[in-house]
């Protein structure tokens, strides 16, 4: 049987076993995508935050083309403490934290990135927060008294701050930090919580926080985040359009489902495009309206296409042929979609309803069917990302 020893003095955290010494107190699960050369410092320098505790680390990789799959099996057959998850045809920070939890099985689980931007010493004073009793979470804070953002520009800063605030309206909490990615939690917690994640983006946390039947006790330590030392920043546009997509989720997703919603967005802005298009050609070159009228639909459901591809579907994005094979199946999808829309429109018109309801009821039927057809013949099944 495990016991923990604990030290507030000195805010350490001390395991002595009377069960095999591989049985893990802590779980510390490492989301990877290029991060080969990342793997065995970390691993280190866990080793020295955490000298007397049972640990193990999960490392869960989205089939780097960097190798780092191959590095952490190397690093497994020589220190048993090491684990690797090789997830392919799939993407996500999120999904992949999820999965690395649920294939361990200490009472403590922990989530940090791979590119010692968290703090890896404040490991022992967080579970020893967690074994306390009084909180089922713990979460590494940059923006709590102590803690710092390091050397971020001033515009990554604005939008950290501005997401924080509209994570509010998911998560009902003072939290501080709900962007950040370094937190630890009870087991117990955790699965109270699973099943209602939605696994959207790369903010695991504020999914927790948002999703937890009742209001989880939390604790924000302070730390100081620091810049990688290899690798790239997975920090992007599509990120943050990551991120509004789980915002939607928790906020409306028992509405509508937050993919509908981004689907309406592209097509309102492949409206737009339809008709820059078709001014061009019929005002501006003469172009017969039938054809250009053809042309400017062409034109807006391309982009739409490839707009859905990167941003609505982009955890089940198309490559190479399989782009292609989607982007026909999309122009049949949409091309019924678009009669569809103007017979229904013309019967309500004609049956004496008025104009605009009938314009309206043309397009939501369109845009269901839209919805609905490409989801299942376009983007059907996991994709590549």
């Amino acid at each position: 049987m495990l016991k923990l020893e604990t030290k507030p003095q000195a805010h350490s955290t001390r395991v002595t076993a009377d069960a095999p010494a591989t049985a893990p107190l802590l779980s510390i699960v490492v989301p990877t995508f290029g991060e080969r050369d990342n793997v065995e410092e970390l691993v280190r320098r866990i080793g020295v935050a955490l000298p007397h505790t049972a640990w193990e680390i999960v490392f869960v990789d989205d089939d780097s083309p960097d190798g780092t799959a191959e590095t952490v099996r190397s690093l497994a057959r020589r220190d048993p403490r090491v684990r690797c998850i090789h997830r392919i045809g799939r993407r996500g920070l999120s999904s992949a934290c999820v999965e690395g939890i649920l294939a361990s099985s200490a009472p403590y689980v922990a989530v940090m990135d791979a590119d010692f931007q968290h703090d890896e010493q404040i490991l022992p004073l967080m579970l020893l927060r967690l074994a306390q009793g009084s909180v089922d979470i713990v979460v590494g804070s940059r923006h709590v008294e102590g803690g710092s953002i390091g050397n971020w520009n001033n515009r990554r800063a604005a939008m950290s701050r501005f997401a924080a605030q509209l994570s509010r309206l998911a998560t009902h909490v003072d939290l501080q930090d709900p962007m950040s990615g370094y937190f630890m939690m009870s087991r117990d917690s955790f699965m109270s919580t699973a099943r209602g994640l939605s696994l959207i983006g790369f903010k695991i946390l504020l999914d927790i926080f948002a999703s937890a039947p009742n209001p989880l006790r939390y604790e924000e330590i302070p730390y100081h985040f620091r810049g990688r030392l290899s690798g790239e920043s997975k920090f992007d546009s599509a990120a943050m359009w990551d991120y509004a997509m789980l915002l939607a989720d928790k906020t409306i997703g028992h509405v509508l489902p937050p993919r509908f919603v981004a689907f309406s967005i592209v097509g309102a802005l492949g409206t737009l495009v339809h008709m820059v298009t078709l001014t061009l050609l019929l005002k501006a070159l003469g172009v017969d309206f039938n054809l250009s009228q053809a042309s400017a639909a062409v034109v807006a459901m391309t982009g739409n296409f490839f707009l859905n591809n990167a941003l609505t579907y982009r955890d089940k994005r198309l490559v190479g042929g399989r782009m292609f094979a989607g982007l026909l199946t999309f122009y049949a999808a949409c091309g019924i979609g678009a009669a569809a829309n103007v017979g229904i429109a013309d019967y309500l018109f004609v049956s004496h309803h008025a104009w605009w309801i009938a314009g309206l009821s043309g397009v939501l039927i369109g845009a269901v069917w839209n919805y609905a057809t490409t989801s299942v013949f376009t983007w059907r099944g996991s994709g590549r990302p």
